[in-house]
């Protein structure tokens, strides 16, 4: 397997991309801005896309994803969600308001995307690629994900905060080589941390302590404006785990 960062920021500007990944050629985790750097070719080729949660950032592509390729494709673009986040974006994006709802176009019996409802804790099994909802906590329904191919896994925390369930779901996989963990803003901003469920470096120092296992670290999500500043802050408070700045580009193979 193989996997491709195509975003990883915490905003854009510049070079900065939102939150997306591309497994092989045809599945993407979240489809943040990144996505929009793919070639038509390459877009017309994704059948499936993983979302850990509804916010802009890690679902800005979608829409415009569909529009682009939907009619070069013979088979619907599968979006999977769990069903909280699915019923918001039905409500708030594929509405016909701001969006078209494309499990309607060009018809109900063969639209260019069907919705998939997952479940915490269940696995999407596609070819040799296991994807599981792992939990996450943040202000809307959330999810993280591992990805497995029986020899190797990856996780990806998704959008989260102090979570206690992640990290007894993560101490059971004895296959875990990479995680990926969002850190969105500085210590100066703890409070405001707090309110948008997301880490700071001593939020997340405090959490990495019940991790029993040793995988490479990498640190996504940062705040635009503040990426040295976070990961200067997290190399003085979790030092133990050498945690790494994840890339745009940056590409996993296992």
């Amino acid at each position: 397997m193989k996997l491709r960062i195509l975003g990883c920021s915490g905003g854009i500007g510049g070079n900065a991309r939102t939150t997306s990944m591309l497994l092989d050629h045809d599945i993407l985790v979240d489809a943040g801005t990144g996505v929009g750097d793919l070639s038509l070719s390459e877009l017309s080729l994704i059948d499936h896309v993983f979302i850990t949660h509804s916010h802009l950032d890690h679902i800005a592509c979608i829409p415009l994803l569909m529009d682009s390729v939907g009619s070069m494709r013979d088979k619907p673009l599968i979006v999977h969600a769990t069903e909280p986040t699915l019923e918001i974006i039905r409500k708030h994006i594929f509405n016909w308001k701001i969006w078209p709802d494309f499990t309607q176009v060009p018809n109900v019996q063969q639209p260019f995307m069907r919705y998939q409802a997952i479940q915490l804790g269940n696995t999407v099994e596609l070819g040799e690629r296991r994807i599981t909802a792992l939990p996450a906590n943040h202000v809307v329904p959330a999810v993280g994900f591992q990805i497995d191919n029986g020899a190797v896994s990856l996780v990806f925390s998704g959008d989260t905060t102090t979570n206690d369930a992640l990290w007894e779901k993560v101490n059971q996989i004895d296959n875990l080589r990479y995680l990926i963990v969002e850190t969105a803003f500085s210590n100066a901003d703890h409070e405001l941390a707090v309110l948008s469920k997301h880490f700071c470096p001593s939020l997340l120092a405090e959490d990495l302590l019940k991790l029993k296992l040793d995988p490479e670290i990498y640190i996504t999500h940062l705040k635009p404006g503040e990426v040295d500043l976070i990961m200067q802050e997290i190399s003085g408070c979790v030092y133990q785990f050498a945690p790494r700045m994840l890339q745009n580009g940056q590409v996993f193979e296992f």
